[in-house]
C-alpha cells in the first residue's frame, strides 16, 4: 500500500501515529521551525517513541566521515527516559540491520532525512537495507518519509551503477546524480524490491522549513557546508578514490581540491601557451565554473598540516554545471600530466574486492577512461548521455512533484 500526503506528519490521522509504538530514523536535519524542536522530541511528547535511529554520522552529525558509532549512550543526556537510541552506521552496517527484532516491536517507523542528490550518500542506502530488512522478514512495519527537496535539484548526471560494483556508496542501478527527492528514492527502492509494507510519503511542501530554511541551512553531515556543495559534490566526490585531497580538514570541502605535489602546475600554462585556468582552449576550461588556483592547508584527513596546491571551483551564477563530467576531465588531466598521481588502492569497504575508486565511478567504460588512453573523451561524452536519457525514462512513475528530471546539455 502506497499513499502520498500534504499534511504535516504529526497532524496525520492514522491511528498507528497516534497510539501506537514509534521508531524514527532522522538526524540534525529534522529539526522544524514551526515548532521549534527535533521530530524526536515531537513525538517523545506524544508518548509514544520508542526508539530513535541513526545514520552515518551521528544524531547531530558529530561524526567524520566513516567513523562508526557502536556506544550510543552519549544520547542518554536529552530527556528521552526509556528511548531506545540505535546506530545503523556501527562496526557492521549489516549485522545492525539484521537485528528484526529492532522493527518488529514498533507499529510505525517515520523516516526523516536530508539528501544531497548523489548516489555517493549513504542516508538512501541506509533506506535501501531497511526496506530490504522489512521485505526479507514479512515484516508488515508502516513506513512514513518526511520528503525534503533535494538541494542538488533536477538535474541528472552520469550512468547507473554496474552490479559488480554496488556497495553501501551505492546501489546497483543508481545515477551518480539522481534528481529525486528522498521521498521519491524511497519509492523508487520500494518498487524496485514490489515490498508490501505500507509506505507513505509526506510532501516536501506540507512542513515550513523548506518555506523558511531551505535544504541547506541545516548541514546534513560535517562536511557538507552550503548550498553549492551540492552541486559540486557528483564530480568532486571522485577524488576520495585518489591521493587528492577533496578538500576535507577545510571549510570549504569539496568545493577545494589539491596536493603537495600539484605545484608543479603552476608553470603548466606557460609551458603550453594557455593565458590561464579559465582559457576556453586549456584542457579543464569548463563555461559553468571558475577555477581559481589556490593553496590551503587541512586541519585533518589527507595531508594534514601540509600545504596543498590546488583549485578552488567558483559557479557562474545562471549556468547548469555538469560536475561529473568535468572532474572526470580533471582527473584525466591529472592522471596525464602528473607523475606522482594515484588511484587509491586496496578494499575500500569490508566484504568486496573493489577500491574506491571503482565503487564511486561504478561504470567499466568511464574507469577505463580515467586509467588509460584507448577510451576517447567522445565516447565518454555519449555514453552519459545515453545513461541519463534512460534514467530519466525509468524514473518518471515515480515522481511525485511537477518539476521534471532533467539533462545538462
Amino acid at each position: 500500500m502506497f499513499s502520498f500526503r500534504t499534511t504535516p506528519i504529526w497532524d496525520q490521522p492514522d491511528l498507528v501515529l497516534k497510539s501506537g509504538k514509534i521508531g524514527i530514523l532522522c538526524n540534525q536535519t529534522a529539526w522544524h521551525p514551526e515548532n521549534g524542536e527535533y521530530i524526536f522530541e515531537t513525538f517523545y511528547k506524544k508518548g509514544n517513541l520508542k526508539r530513535v535511529f541513526m545514520p552515518e554520522h551521528g544524531l547531530f552529525a558529530e561524526l567524520q566521515d566513516q567513523q562508526k558509532l557502536d556506544n550510543t549512550d552519549v544520547y542518554n543526556n536529552l530527556g528521552l527516559d526509556k528511548c531506545e537510541f540505535v546506530s545503523l552506521y556501527g562496526s557492521s552496517e549489516e549485522s545492525l540491520f539484521a537485528q528484526k527484532n529492532k522493527l518488529e516491536d514498533l507499529d510505525a517507523l517515520i523516516i526523516e532525512l536530508q539528501d544531497v542528490g548523489c548516489r555517493y550518500y549513504t542516508f538512501n542506502t541506509t533506506i535501501y537495507n531497511l526496506f530490504k530488512t522489512l521485505k526479507k522478514f514479512s515484516i508488515n512495519l508502516s513506513v512514513y518519509i518526511v520528503d525534503r527537496l533535494n538541494p542538488a535539484g533536477r538535474q541528472v548526471e552520469g550512468t547507473m551503477l554496474e552490479k559488480e560494483y554496488s556497495s553501501f556508496i551505492g546501489i546497483e542501478g543508481v545515477l551518480h546524480r539522481h534528481g529525486l527527492t528522498i521521498g521519491e528514492f524511497s519509492y523508487l527502492m520500494y518498487n524496485e524490491l514490489n515490498a508490501k509494507f505500507p509506505l507513505h510519503i509526506i510532501s516536501y511542501q506540507a512542513h515550513l522549513y523548506n518555506k523558511d530554511l531551505l535544504p541547506w541551512s541545516i548541514s546534513p553531515s560535517p562536511n557538507f557546508p552550503g548550498l553549492f556543495t551540492s552541486h559540486f559534490y557528483s564530480g568532486q566526490c571522485l577524488w576520495e578514490g585518489t591521493n587528492i585531497s577533496e578538500g576535507r580538514g577545510t571549510t570549504r570541502p569539496f568545493e577545494l581540491f589539491g596536493a603537495p605535489y600539484l605545484d608543479q602546475l603552476l608553470s603548466y600554462n606557460s609551458k603550453n601557451n594557455y593565458n590561464n585556468w579559465n582559457s576556453e582552449s586549456n584542457p579543464i576550461y569548463d563555461s559553468s565554473v571558475y577555477l581559481r588556483w589556490t593553496k590551503f592547508i587541512p586541519v585533518f584527513h589527507k595531508y594534514a598540516n601540509q600545504i596543498c596546491y590546488g583549485f578552488q571551483i567558483h559557479p557562474l551564477p545562471g549556468t547548469t554545471y555538469h560536475s561529473l563530467a568535468h572532474n572526470l576531465r580533471i582527473i584525466k588531466f591529472v592522471h596525464s600530466n602528473i607523475h606522482e598521481f594515484k588511484f587509491l588502492e586496496g578494499v575500500y569497504e569490508a566484504g568486496n574486492d573493489k577500491s574506491a575508486i571503482e565503487l564511486l565511478v561504478g561504470d567499466s567504460l568511464i574507469l577505463a577512461y580515467l586509467k588509460n588512453d584507448t577510451v576517447e573523451w567522445e565516447q565518454i561524452k555519449e555514453h552519459i548521455k545515453v545513461e541519463e536519457q534512460k534514467w530519466i525514462r525509468k524514473t518518471k512513475k515515480v515522481l511525485l512533484y511537477q518539476d521534471p528530471l532533467f539533462r545538462c546539455k
